[in-house]
């Protein structure tokens, strides 16, 4: 009589082959819809995984959250490859990852090749007129949720606030990270008598990210001697993607300098067009990368450019991925990573209100962010539906 081991074996697999379909699915349908830049989409994934799914804590996301701040890369991107990870293992690291990234790249490939055919770009401005409104609702309602989690101490709002002072006044982002997480594990630290977690803090975050950093920029050191070509496109954007912390507003300094300024690969307006594109389409802003692969190289420098910048955060995530839970059973890393929290809602506060200035600009853009914010705060109305109004609602007030 065999044993009963096989049949268990297949409800596992039959369970494993459900999830990753959902986050396949899931991610797509991000990878579509999710406006608005980085801060937009890590609060729509907050509302899919936290609030809607129950697949995952506050607490565990805000860790997820502190650690991708602390590397080089998209963070919307990287939070998409660290939630595959959590609920799938590997494979649901790649696919996370790809699934939200490929919308995007696709789009971005289709409007290089009009670009290129036409000469000039889409027209979305109505489509973003009523959604930007509708994306800031949506990361205000992340920010509340998250904010109630990681502000468990008079210490840690005090720490927010100066965090959100020194954002506000310029201050790097990764100083205000790291001098937040490390005042709070210096605390606690000196309430508690020093222990071995103190000792393998900085080397579990720092070390491996830095390392890989390191090589990735020596080994894209002779790109600056080729010419336009599938590999210098690949190990320049390999660079960008190793180097690069968060905000696709850094990767435009990047481009310009070596682009148009060093290489002349590009004119400064073609470079323009390009961010442009990456603003305007839903998905990760470095598929900014996408549309001057395409324009350099055609479909095969697009593929390229896309898979150099967005390698890093793969190679990334899966060093550090691990490390999260063995940090937040140490006393003084997990202080560090409460540290980091909330500094990291803090910087994304200054930037919600940053933006809300230019999405909220008159009276109908104003009434559909109260809107918004009423439907998710009151009626936890799906995130999706919402965006999807928001577009309509800006092609009907714009068209």
């Amino acid at each position: 009589m065999k044993p009963p081991t096989r049949p268990g074996r297949a409800i596992v697999h039959e369970s494993r082959g459900q999830r990753l379909k959902e986050l396949a699915m899931l991610f797509l349908r991000l990878g579509t819809t999710a406006f608005g830049g980085p801060t937009a989409h890590i609060a729509m994934m907050e509302q899919e995984f936290v609030r809607k799914r129950q697949w995952l804590s506050h607490q565990e996301f805000l860790d997820m959250l502190g650690t991708i701040n602390l590397i080089p890369g998209p963070n919307s991107t990287e939070m998409a490859i660290f939630l595959g990870y959590r609920q799938a293992g590997w494979a649901g690291l790649l696919l996370g990852g790809c699934c939200f990234i490929l919308p995007a790249m696709l789009m971005t490939a289709a409007i290089a090749w009009s670009y290129l055919r036409f000469g000039s770009l889409p027209q979305v401005g109505a489509v973003l007129y009523g959604v930007k409104p509708v994306m800031i609702a949506i990361v205000v309602q992340a920010l509340w949720g998250m904010g109630r989690t990681a502000v468990k101490t008079r210490v840690l709002a005090s720490l927010g606030l100066g965090a959100v002072v020194l954002s506000a006044l310029g201050i790097n982002p990764l100083l205000v990270l790291f001098g937040t997480g490390l005042l709070i594990a210096a605390g606690r630290w000196l309430v508690r008598e020093r222990s071995r977690s103190a000792s393998v803090l900085l080397p579990l975050l720092g070390s491996p990210p830095k390392a890989f950093v390191a090589s990735v920029s020596a080994a894209v050191g002779m790109a600056a001697a080729l010419p336009v070509g599938l590999w210098s496109l690949f190990l320049f954007f390999l660079k960008i993607g190793s180097v690069v912390f968060g905000s696709g507003y850094v990767l435009l300094a990047f481009l310009r300098t070596d682009l148009v300024e060093r290489w002349h690969w590009l004119t400064p307006e073609q470079l323009l067009d390009a961010v442009a594109v990456g603003q305007v389409t839903p998905g990760p802003v470095f598929t900014t990368a996408t549309f001057i692969g395409y324009v350099l190289a055609g479909p095969a420098g697009a593929v390229v450019a896309t898979v150099g910048i967005f390698l890093p955060s793969f190679i990334l995530v899966a060093i550090s991925g691990p490390l999260v839970p063995r940090l937040r059973r140490s006393a003084v890393a997990g202080a560090f990573l409460d540290g980091v929290n909330v500094a990291a809602l803090s910087l994304m506060a200054v930037v919600t209100w940053q933006l809300g200035w230019v999405a909220i600009r008159d009276l109908p853009t104003a009434a559909l962010a109260i809107v918004s914010a009423v439907l998710l705060l009151r009626f936890h109305l799906n995130a999706f539906w919402l965006v999807v109004g928001g577009a309509v609602a800006g092609v009907l007030i714009k068209g």
